[in-house]
């Protein structure tokens, strides 16, 4: 029989709340842990989170859905109720406890300004193929995730990784205060959520380094050699008494990406892991994500997973919707005529260094007779005083590269659009939705076409209605 993931006894220890409507022969334990009503099981504790509205308003709901609890400020009829003056500060307690009763549970952080989540599940990969493993479901980054995917460890976990986001300074060293990790990655530092930041990269770059804050003594840190703050994340990493790892494509990093080639669908991999040769291959196919899973290697065995299991792990990780899944689709033409094309969605989101990272790997791909490379850009969003020139400025790196037609869409990439030579120009629209019918018009049989953007510009749904096309 499984475990609960806690019992009422726990819960009020946690938290030191209150519990009221208990009654005799009632459920005295729970399976798991949510704030969304919707999305609730039979057998979890309901958490009245304080959001656009009252989470207080939700938890008949809850109870209707089959919540043997809800932690929240005052009595709600419907059921148990688990009193506390701050239903935010009982999650955060939760995570403590949860993290100190999993006595044996090595656990990992990973930050970045792109390839958090990428790194957080191919990790993730390897744990689950190592042992009992924990991690959130999607993600779960922030103030309210990152406790709570700590108040879902079981207590039996042996490993477990965790993604820490921010869009401003002081986010990141409580969360990371939260999960203590053993290991931290750093994926990189660009210009990213740069609106937040006066001192642009420089202040994303300190905000980073809060993970250091977190980080058990003698723990490891994991950083990018490439990036030009690799010497400043080196130097707060040592002053916070940790060890450090980098890996990138210099020989003489720990871990060192050797070479990057792609043949069909899929990456050919070299890497050198302490000076050891290894060969893999990505269903990733962008250079950067076998950057991120060179980092991910220095995480697996930070964390007591072999070698052997974690090079099994990746091999089997898929690309994640949004982050470089690949989909073959066969649709009509215009014409009538059936056509076949590749669509590589990397939709979820955008900022400068994704999207240059992910223009490369599109114009690396080799082509097969008579096909065409097409990039559908939508605005990258939170950039500051700058992002108009941001945007515009790929207009020279897509130049270089071996890309046949954009089609843009957003107010900030007009710019990119006005700056673009008239060969490179497919079609420009105000927004997302509008591009699809001038997009899906011009297709032919053979187009491989990459989809980037930030999640606020829609790209998405440029994607979906893509795949979805007849």
């Amino acid at each position: 029989m499984t475990n609960p993931l806690w019992t009422f006894t726990e819960l009020a220890e946690a938290t030191g709340g209150t519990f009221v409507g208990v009654g005799d022969g009632g459920p005295t334990e729970a399976q798991g842990i949510n704030f969304d009503s919707r999305g609730l099981q039979p057998g979890d504790v309901f958490l009245a989170l304080q959001g656009a509205r009252d989470g207080h308003d939700f938890v008949p709901a809850a109870f209707q859905s089959g919540a043997v609890v809800a932690i929240t400020r005052r009595p709600v009829d419907g059921g148990p109720c688990l009193l506390v003056p701050d239903v935010l500060r009982a999650l955060e307690d939760l995570a403590v406890f949860a993290r100190e009763r999993a006595v044996t549970a090595k656990r990992g952080a990973v930050t970045g300004s792109v390839g958090k989540t990428s790194v957080t599940q191919m990790v993730m990969q390897g744990l689950t193929r190592a042992g009992r493993a924990h991690s959130a479901i999607k993600s779960f980054n922030n103030h309210i995730g990152v406790p709570l995917t700590l108040a879902r460890m079981p207590a039996e976990t042996e490993r477990a990784v965790f993604e820490i986001g921010m869009n401003h300074a002081d986010e990141i060293t409580p969360l990371a205060e939260f999960v203590v990790p053993h290991a931290v990655v750093i994926t990189t530092v660009g210009a990213v959520h740069t609106e937040n930041f006066p001192d642009g990269e420089a202040g994303v770059a300190a905000a980073k380094a809060e993970i250091f804050d977190g980080l058990l003594p003698g723990g490891l840190a994991i950083l990018n050699a490439d990036n030009r703050w690799f010497e400043y994340l080196s130097q707060g990493a040592r002053r916070a008494g940790a060890l450090v790892a980098a890996f990138g494509e210099s020989a003489g990093n720990d871990a060192h990406l050797v070479s990057h080639s792609v043949v069909g669908d899929r990456a050919q991999i070299e890497g050198r892991l302490h000076g050891r040769i290894l060969h893999f291959t990505l269903a990733h196919t962008g250079r950067h994500q076998a950057l991120n899973a060179m980092a991910s290697l220095l995480m697996l065995e930070a964390l007591d997973v072999d070698i052997d299991t974690a090079i099994n792990a990746l091999e089997g990780f898929e690309a994640l919707d949004g982050r470089g899944k690949v989909v073959t689709k066969r649709f009509k033409t215009k014409n009538g005529d059936m056509a076949e094309i590749v669509i590589i969605d990397e939709s979820y989101n955008a900022n400068p260094v994704s999207m240059t990272a992910t223009l490369a790997s599109l114009g690396a791909r080799a082509r097969t007779q008579g096909s065409r490379k097409i990039a559908v850009l939508t605005d990258m969003l939170e950039l500051g005083p700058d992002e108009r020139d941001l945007h515009a400025a790929l207009g020279p790196v897509i130049e270089g590269l071996d890309i046949d037609r954009v089609y843009a869409a957003g107010p900030l990439m007009k710019a990119l659009w006005d700056a673009l030579p008239s060969r490179l120009k497919g079609a420009y629209a105000a927004s997302a939705a509008e591009l699809n019918a001038p997009l899906q018009q011009d297709l032919q049989s053979g187009d491989v076409v990459m989809i980037k953007g930030s999640n606020g510009s829609r790209a998405g749904l440029i994607a979906k209605a893509l795949i979805a096309a007849d």
